[in-house]
């Protein structure tokens, strides 16, 4: 029939699964039309079968990036491999797919292979420098227990750092460091410069300059760290009610109202709104053990603790 006729269908099935021929016409100009699942000649217009299969994804994608994050095939492409996760390995099983084992002439070629194979992965010292940071930043990221969308934006911050070439006469251990360190204050997560340098073994003052550095030429925005993420942390660590947490929460929102904490440490005034609401709630716990968690001095807390009673009029029970 003519794009309705469907008596050749049956006569279709028995030719195969493959159509060289139209059995009306005997015309080769096949296609196949998805959209409503036939096999159409172009020459005549017969149905030469109905539906068929459609063999593409359910999803559709309108540019690559979307095509990229649909995909389900293969393993998902990362910025924390130095080749993004694209290359192939040489398996180190001596054996065919089959399962028999290989000869020695075929073992040897193998090892050969499989000794190039890993040689070709890292093929300049752009990359072999990639590959050493990007090992750098996994094992801070696992210290730190850090999520893995801070390991993906730190990895694509370093790699705009090579790109703009960087990181030549630096460490690569300090850039690392603050490329974790920018991607904490992009991404929200309350990590202090002290912190990453100690889970890295690294000076202090050294990341510091580097993070410096890297912000002014990568023209990246940095928003500033706010207590309340803080505060947040310092809560769970010292296992306070959530009641407790809210009160701390909302002290620092009000002395951010009166400009309290304009020049002052985030994580100096976090820990003090905490000890405050420990107070508050009756769930005391001593400047010493804030302290610690915040890895402040307890002078710094007693000092921020005094200017909130006093600014903001509470009252604390004896």
């Amino acid at each position: 029939m003519l794009k309705g006729e469907k008596h050749a269908t049956t006569e279709a099935k028995t030719v195969g699964k493959k159509f060289m021929a139209c059995p009306e016409c005997g015309g080769s100009k096949l296609i196949r039309d998805y959209d409503a699942a036939e096999i159409v000649c172009m020459d005549c217009g017969c149905v030469i079968l109905e539906k068929i299969a459609d063999p593409n994804p359910e999803w559709r994608a309108f540019d690559d990036e979307q095509r990229a994050k649909r995909s389900r095939v293969g393993a998902p492409m990362t910025y924390t491999i130095h080749d993004k996760g694209l290359s192939t390995t040489i398996d180190w099983h001596d054996r065919q797919a089959s399962g028999r084992k290989l000869s020695p002439e075929q073992k040897i070629e193998l090892y050969i292979l499989r000794k190039w194979q890993r040689r070709v992965r890292v093929s300049d010292a752009t990359e072999r420098n990639l590959a050493v940071a990007l090992s750098d930043l996994s094992k801070i990221s696992s210290i730190l227990n850090l999520p893995k969308n801070i390991l993906e934006t730190a990895s694509v911050i370093y790699r705009k750092a090579i790109k703009k070439k960087l990181i030549r006469g630096r460490s690569i251990h300090n850039v690392t460091a603050a490329a974790i360190y920018m991607s904490c204050r992009q991404c929200g997560v309350p990590r202090t410069l002290d912190e990453i340098a100690e889970a890295a073994n690294l000076n202090k003052k050294d990341v510091g300059r580097s993070y410096r550095f890297m912000v002014r030429e990568l023209e990246a925005f940095v928003p500033p760290s706010t207590s309340k993420h803080y505060a947040a942390r310092f809560s769970n660590k010292l296992i306070i009610s959530g009641k407790a947490e809210a009160i701390a929460i909302k002290i620092l929102e009000t002395a951010k109202k009166m400009k309290l904490t304009s020049g002052r440490g985030p994580t100096g005034i976090a820990a003090a709104a905490t000890y405050v609401a420990t107070v508050l709630t009756n769930e005391r716990k001593t400047q010493r053990e804030v302290a610690e968690v915040a890895n402040v001095t307890e002078v710094t807390i007693r000092n921020r603790y005094k200017e909130l009673l006093e600014r903001l009029q509470i009252e604390v029970p004896l």
